[in-house]
């Protein structure tokens, strides 16, 4: 008799209810330390239903989580601040998941989940930002360690950050998408530097981060040596996913504190803005529900190149509709509280004012893939348009203009 036959059928929705029944009853939210009660979540399988049993999760279709999120969310649960660990959760776990060893899995995907490690990614350098590939970090081995030399940038929480997801070359006599190498990195490790880059909101949630002869095991690297670029798409792909399609219901986001203003303020409307903020709010609707459809589709594998398209208009519509904020409010809008560089503990693209908000939505069409390589990725990977000539595709890295 197969296996298959032996094995029990997946929990329905009912009894994922009374999983979570079972786990206030024993961890009551009112009474259980905040980080206590989301490490015993975690080890009941109600973190991320999606992960395997023993990693936080049952081994269930994505959408089973929202069942287990109404309920604990309706019994006044802490959740664990995914604005604070969004790259932890949408970045790293599903790489450490796909490419960590059990013994890597085991170590890091807890503490990352119930936020009491948080994570930031060392990807984009200052020649190596949109052309990732051409990153020149280099990553030297030394026994059974790596010696890590060079600069990164635009890195959001690494201030914050107690590991980082890292991309380093190891073989600089190969084309540059073969020499690259994946890595965890400790933020706390001698020889990591992080500097402050202030932004145009006043924050400083970006940073620069030196590394100094920095001494990563071998233990802590993702996949096979020289196999990074490979490891790096499935971060990337899900970078683009948890920043443009996560589930939302009608009206959140952006377009829902727009469209209050609009109802606060019946003094502001002109019929103008009247047809453009309807214009918003059916391009804001028909890409909620694109994103519903990604989820979907997400629940049946990895996230593919559809996830750039979820971005991509995520970034477009948060652009227009903070520029809309500040065409209706007018001069009310030019208020800024405060210009003194502030170092947040989350990333925030829609707190504060409407000024902030327009400015924080500049960042939009930058982080996680410029718009312009989403572009070519969409017409590449998604519409199946001819790719780009690519003269330095197999030159050695060496041998490239620096």
């Amino acid at each position: 008799m197969s296996t298959e036959a032996h094995q029990a059928p997946p929990p329905s929705a009912d009894e994922l209810r009374q999983r979570v029944r079972d786990l206030l009853a024993t961890h009551d939210p009112a009474t259980t330390e905040r980080v206590e009660f989301l490490r015993a979540r975690f080890d009941a399988g109600l973190a991320w239903v999606h992960f395997p049993v023993g990693l936080g999760g049952l081994g269930l279709p994505r959408v089973s989580q929202e069942v287990v999120d109404a309920e604990l969310a309706a019994a006044g649960a802490p959740d664990n601040n995914p604005r604070r660990i969004g790259i932890g959760l949408g970045m790293a776990a599903p790489t450490i998941l796909r490419y960590g060893t059990s013994e890597q899995q085991a170590r890091f995907l807890r503490p990352l989940w119930t936020g009491e490690e948080v994570w930031c990614q060392l990807f984009s350098e200052p020649g190596a930002g949109s052309d990732l590939a051409a990153l020149g970090t280099r990553a030297v081995r030394d026994g059974d360690d790596w010696v890590v030399t060079g600069q990164k940038v635009w890195t959001s929480m690494a201030h914050e950050a107690r590991w980082a997801i890292l991309v380093a070359r190891t073989d600089p006599d190969v084309p540059k998408h073969q020499g690259i190498t994946y890595f965890v990195l400790d933020m706390t490790a001698p020889g990591v530097q992080v500097r402050p880059l202030r932004q145009l909101t006043g924050e400083a949630e970006f940073n620069e981060v030196f590394l100094d002869g920095v001494r990563v095991p071998d233990s802590q690297r993702l996949g096979a040596v020289g196999e990074g670029w490979r490891v790096a798409q499935t971060t990337l792909m899900n970078e683009r996913v948890s920043i443009g399609g996560m589930a939302e219901p009608r009206e959140a986001g952006i377009i829902g504190l727009a469209a209050r203003t609009w109802r606060e303020h019946p003094e502001l409307r002109t019929p103008g803005l009247h047809e453009r903020l309807l214009r918003l709010w059916v391009d804001a609707e028909a890409a909620r529900l694109t994103k519903e459809w990604l989820r979907q589709r997400l629940a049946a594998g990895q996230p593919g190149p559809e996830g750039s398209a979820a971005k991509f208009a995520f970034a477009r519509l948060n652009q227009q509709i903070s520029g809309f904020e500040l065409d209706l409010l007018g001069e009310q809008a030019l208020r800024y509280p405060d210009w003194t560089m502030r170092r947040p503990t989350q990333v925030d693209m829609l707190g504060g004012s409407p000024g902030f908000r327009y400015l924080r939505a500049k960042g939009n069409s930058i982080e996680g893939g410029t718009s312009e390589i989403l572009r070519n990725i969409i017409a590449e990977r998604v519409l199946g348009l001819p790719t780009e000539p690519r003269i330095d595709k197999d030159v050695p890295w060496k041998d490239l203009p620096k």
